[in-house]
């Protein structure tokens, strides 16, 4: 039962919502995060937590608090515009996105090289995509698979209206998928601040050890693809985005080896960039190792 009410609540989003008049929409999805907030339950505890790690406190006081709704203001934020992202027009996307960085990755992907782009949960990384696709750089990601079924097939069904191409995020067919995509010098679009697999990386991140992705690395050296951290971020009505400077593949060391310090390199900057926009940083979920279970934390899963 509470499968089908999920799939009835996004459904309904991207019905009703997406048709809504959009300041009426932004009143109300700000007061549902107010709400959320107000609640308190275990994501938001979580997220105090993750954001205590991020200013350097050992305890939630009101500043995190009150950055903490900040921030659940700015991912109820994200939500409405996934169920609106249909509705905006191309100039909409390209004409209020303020990047910097991107000549670089452009100028990668011209010259026919693959280019790996590796993002944390920050501002709207969807309409970001749109924005790329827009650009005239369609690209491939993944998606990580959500029950009911019905679910992730509107997801996908979503992205893929955007001009993405969406693969579900296990399994060895769909790194397969994504090194041929990188070799024929098209980009590909992860979401790596996050350990969904049982092959993650321990990474310093915030002074404390946290658990991240290895797929953006391993990608990057196996085909021999650009690997590009960027960041993003809300900037008032507009979206704000940075494409990092390259992580180049180190020269000596061990395939594992080369993939941990990449994967560390593209922790600090995620760092960086959370540190300038916390209240843009929508990680409600565990990150560091020591608030993981204790059996995944000895054995890496």
């Amino acid at each position: 039962m509470r499968d089908e009410v999920m799939d009835a609540a996004y459904a309904m989003g991207w019905t009703i919502v997406r048709k809504m008049p959009e300041r009426a929409a932004r009143v109300a999805f700000a007061a549902l995060a107010d709400r959320t907030w107000q609640q308190h339950g275990a994501g938001v505890k979580q997220l105090e937590k993750n954001l205590c790690r991020v200013l350097g406190k050992n305890t939630v006081d009101d500043e995190v608090r009150i950055l903490s709704k900040r921030v659940l203001r700015s991912y109820f934020r994200y939500w409405l515009e996934v169920f609106r992202l249909p509705e905006y027009d191309k100039e909409r996307i390209l004409g209020r996105m303020r990047v910097t960085g991107h000549e670089k990755l452009f100028a990668t992907l011209d010259s026919g090289r693959g280019a790996v782009l590796a993002l944390p949960h920050m501002g709207n990384y969807e309409q970001a995509g749109a924005w790329l696709v827009h650009s005239g750089y369609p690209f491939t990601t993944v998606a990580e698979r959500l029950k009911p079924e019905s679910l992730f097939d509107r997801f996908v069904e979503f992205r893929e209206s955007l001009g993405m191409e969406v693969l579900p995020h296990k399994g060895a067919s769909a790194f397969g998928r994504m090194a041929q995509r990188l070799r024929a010098g098209r980009p590909v679009c992860l979401v790596v601040d996050r350990d969904l697999t049982e092959n993650g990386i321990d990474v310093e991140f915030f002074g404390s050890t946290a658990r991240m992705p290895a797929v953006s690395a391993a990608l990057a050296i196996q085909t021999g693809a650009a690997l590009f951290p960027v960041t993003l971020w809300y900037e008032g009505a507009d979206w704000g985005a940075r494409v990092h400077d390259e992580i180049p593949v180190p020269a000596d060391g061990a395939r594992q080896e080369k993939i941990q310090v990449m994967t560390q390199e593209l922790a600090s900057v995620f760092q960086e960039g959370i540190a300038a926009h916390p209240e843009d940083w929508h990680m409600l979920q565990k990150v560091w190792v020591a608030d993981l279970p204790a059996a995944a934390a000895v054995d890496g899963r």
